[in-house]
């Protein structure tokens, strides 16, 4: 984040210099609810948002302007901090503006042609119009062969499958996942998830 800000300090006129420069800020400010106090893995929506840094947040925010107003809210950067910053705005998760977010993932997706990006959209439009709009959607990604053992793959599509009732099914994607992932306590947290799979 240092080298960023130095580095927006020698362009300043650059806007994708000051769209890495909020993402950064951005993602920093949520690494200590991150982790729980035994270290394992806190999914964003569970996370102790009074525990964000608040002055990350305004420096992120400021920086992602700063873009905006020079032109480049389209960047590759800028859009992933838009992204973030609608996360940082949001005071419960509730209050998460789920469209607005679905919206930047279409124009990232665009601009990545990146099978992760689609599969974070597939989360977003879960989020803003229900699980049964995003499992087509993460279903049309069963085959992509970049993400053959990407492990958010089956998460994403077991976290769907939960949230539908179809927890025999959900059960096997969160088992599949906790296989994949070479992450201790990422496998603990899947198998969790996959124990509570309860038909």
């Amino acid at each position: 984040m240092r080298l960023g800000r130095v580095l927006a300090g020698l362009m300043p006129e650059e806007p994708e210099v000051h769209g890495l420069v909020a993402l950064m800020e951005l993602q920093a400010s949520r690494l200590h609810a991150r982790t729980g106090p035994d270290g394992e893995p806190v999914l964003l929506l569970q996370q102790d948002r009074s525990r964000w840094d608040r002055l990350l947040i305004g420096r992120g925010l400021e920086a992602l302007e700063r873009a905006q107003r020079l032109g480049g809210g389209a960047g590759f950067y800028a859009l992933q901090a838009a992204i973030a910053a609608c996360h940082a705005r949001a005071l419960a998760p509730e209050d998460t503006d789920w469209s607005r977010i679905v919206a930047l993932y279409d124009a990232l997706a665009r601009l990545t042609q990146s099978p992760v990006v689609e599969l974070n959209r597939a989360v977003a439009v879960s989020m803003a119009a229900g699980p049964e709009a995003a499992l087509p959607l993460v279903d049309a990604l069963l085959d992509e062969p970049k993400l053959s053992s990407y492990h958010p793959l089956p998460s994403v599509r077991g976290d769907l499958l939960f949230r539908l009732g179809r927890l025999h099914e959900a059960r096997a994607e969160f088992e599949r996942a906790a296989a994949m992932t070479g992450n201790a306590r990422e496998r603990g947290l899947l198998l969790a998830r996959a124990a509570r799979c309860h038909a």
